[in-house]
């Protein structure tokens, strides 16, 4: 399973399209721009969410999402642009694929 959500994510990325899916009992929508391992070395998703919900209260915005916890991914026939001030903060160890 794991590999395919690497698939997907990655898939995503590169072409710059939106994708959605479960997380914490939510459905949120993200423009999807790293994917690797945290410091931890858990598998993680670094996103910028426009929709949704979210348990922090904060809906939109940048958020980091730990792949063992998405479930249904979609990815969606929408192109976002890339923007929204990514973060150089390194939340993210090894990179597997980043626009």
């Amino acid at each position: 399973m794991k590999n395919n959500i690497k698939k997907i994510v990655c898939s995503a990325i590169k072409s710059n399209k939106l994708i959605q899916f479960n997380y914490e009992d939510s459905t949120r929508i993200v423009e999807p721009y790293c994917y690797g391992l945290s410091k931890n070395d858990k598998e993680v998703l670094r996103a910028y969410q426009i929709k949704g919900s979210s348990k922090s209260g904060h809906p939109v915005g940048w958020k980091l999402f730990s792949t063992s916890k998405m479930e249904n991914i979609i990815i969606s026939d929408e192109f976002f642009a890339i923007g929204h001030q990514y973060s150089t903060e390194p939340v993210i160890k090894t990179v597997y694929c980043c626009i």
